[in-house]
């Protein structure tokens, strides 16, 4: 497969998925009323979700994943994020619409890991 649309799958679903969680922190931190507990948890958790959405943009970004090591990296991290944000939605709410985004983002993360393994293999076969 060509090593640049392979390039393209890796980091465009990663930009995505750090692109909506900025968009969920900045929702978030304006909500008006909280479904479940205090003002304060919410936009605590929105600051906190728009953090984490900058920095994997930037992050993707100014890597464009060019690297074994850059694609490893984030795709352990946002594998290890998804897998407890699985177990909280599950454990916690599992009636939420939330749900069906977190499948969103994991068939972005299942797209960007299967090409980075793909890439790889390209990368060490020559």
């Amino acid at each position: 497969m060509n090593p640049k649309l392979l390039h393209n799958l890796i980091w465009i679903p990663l930009f995505l998925i750090g692109f909506s969680g900025a968009v969920l922190g900045i929702l978030w931190l304006t909500v008006d009323e909280p479904w479940l507990v205090d003002k304060m948890v919410y936009r605590f958790f929105g600051l906190w979700l728009l953090a984490l959405g900058v920095v994997v943009c930037a992050y993707v970004l100014i890597t464009f994943m060019g690297t074994p090591r850059a694609r490893n990296t984030l795709l352990i991290i946002l594998g290890i994020l998804l897998v407890f944000l699985f177990y909280l939605e599950y454990t916690y709410i599992p009636v939420s619409p939330f749900l069906y985004l977190t499948y969103g983002l994991l068939t972005l993360y299942l797209v960007s890991l299967w090409a980075t393994v793909r890439l790889n293999k390209q990368e060490r076969s020559g």
